[in-house]
């Protein structure tokens, strides 16, 4: 999952880390604006950390395709988490925001 592609439209890309173990299918995703940033809410500190989310750039699209196929998924920005709460990967209520930015976890098993 390393190569990079050429994408004319960034604000439509995130980045898809996938880790495999075993049976399971660990994918982190966060939208390509939000890499290595860090959000503070109340107790809460954050951090997109690039060893964690960085991986290939893809398509929103193609990020939904790998959820999909993964056991545990950890996901941040506006992007990733409201195509998957569109495509009914995650309900609504199970979001949780941190400085206005939604996150969510899928776990499968």
């Amino acid at each position: 999952m390393k190569s990079e592609k050429q994408y004319p439209n960034k604000s439509k890309l995130v980045y898809v880390n996938l880790r495999r173990w075993g049976n399971y299918v660990l994918t982190a995703i966060c939208d390509v604006d939000l890499l290595g940033k860090v959000l503070r809410e109340g107790k809460i500190v954050f951090e997109i950390r690039k060893e964690f989310y960085e991986g290939s750039q893809v398509t929103v699209e193609e990020a939904i395709d790998l959820i999909e196929q993964s056991t545990i998924v950890n996901m941040v920005g506006h992007l990733i988490v409201g195509k998957a709460i569109e495509a009914g990967l995650v309900h609504p209520e199970a979001v949780l925001r941190i400085e206005g930015v939604p996150h969510a976890q899928i776990v499968r098993f």
